[in-house]
């Protein structure tokens, strides 16, 4: 229920290795950087905009990927191909990111992971995550990974009633293939969400939710039609 297979489809995936012996899916955010280190290549074989920084020795970046302007990316960070890192993007490294996928304007990424064909195009925030493949984040998702109400405690994991001790000071989410988020929506530290799931606009998630979930904010709107005062004498 909670390890990497139950969330994401590894069989395309070039760095389906980090996944290995784990019994737990979140544990694969302790492995990113050294991960990284033990297997990069560095070699450029996208395209490099004027005006994009790339800052380090140990980048790899595949070929067809572009790189915009203005786009920022520290090492280590291995991106895979045909990829599009966006204007103003903000890659701050220990990061995979996969094929086919969108790291779009605004959107800043670290200690984390996207499988293939996952896009996060507008203002979206990816800290200690990960995204499953053709995971789609409406703009201006935010995947919180920091509890600030105790700086100093770890984040866990409620589900089915039982608390899991991640052990990780900063965790932000892990959402399953094709699960897409609306514009707006936060996860709080430490939520999990099964593939397929949806989450409306402005909507707040916490904890773990299964495949196939739908998860949106309930309110009521009421609408006052005040009538219109002259101010003529």
């Amino acid at each position: 229920m909670l390890k990497p297979e139950d969330f994401f489809d590894l069989s395309h995936f070039g760095h389906k290795a980090i996944f290995e012996d784990v019994e737990y899916v979140w544990e694969v955010l302790k492995k990113i950087e050294t991960y990284i280190k033990q297997v990069i290549k560095p070699q450029i074989s996208g395209t490099i905009m004027d005006g994009a920084f790339l800052i380090g020795d140990n980048i790899q970046i595949g070929e067809g990927t572009v790189v915009e302007p203005g786009a920022f990316i520290a090492e280590p960070t291995i991106i895979g191909k045909n990829t599009q890192i966006r204007q103003g993007a903000y890659v701050r490294g220990s990061v995979i990111v996969g094929d086919e996928c969108v790291v779009g304007h605004t959107t800043e990424m670290k200690n984390a992971i996207m499988l293939n064909k996952a896009k996060a195009g507008h203002f979206a925030y990816i800290g200690d995550s990960i995204l499953g493949n053709e995971v789609n984040l409406g703009a201006g998702t935010k995947l919180a990974n920091f509890k600030f109400e105790n700086l100093s405690s770890t984040v866990d994991v409620r589900c089915n009633d039982k608390i899991y001790k991640t052990g990780l000071r900063k965790f932000g989410a892990i959402l399953g293939d094709k699960t897409e988020t609306g514009c707006n929506s936060v996860m709080t530290p430490g939520t999990l969400l099964g593939p397929k799931s949806i989450v409306y606009p402005n909507t707040t998630v916490k904890g773990y939710y299964p495949a196939h979930s739908i998860i949106k904010l309930r309110q009521n709107l009421e609408v006052i039609i005040q009538p219109l005062i002259s101010t003529d004498k």
